[in-house]
């Protein structure tokens, strides 16, 4: 299942990493755009397979920011 960012802003912290276990609702990454915090949450159980961001990135609406299997 791939993680998409809900709209463009800058990558404010990455809470988990490769190979750690997932559950539904953790959050994954939180995102910063217009001053407002926005958490990228897991919506299934799993394994964080692969994180394609750092903290400082910035990403688009709708880019894929990890993939958990």
């Amino acid at each position: 299942m791939e993680l998409k960012a809900p709209m463009g802003g800058t990558v404010w912290k990455v809470l988990k990493h490769v190979g750690d276990s997932i559950k539904a609702g953790d959050v994954v990454i939180i995102l910063e755009s217009m001053k407002m915090e926005i958490p990228i949450e897991a919506t299934a159980d799993g394994t964080l397979a692969t994180l394609h961001v750092n903290e400082g990135d910035f990403v688009q609406e709708n880019d894929t920011v990890a993939v958990i299997q």
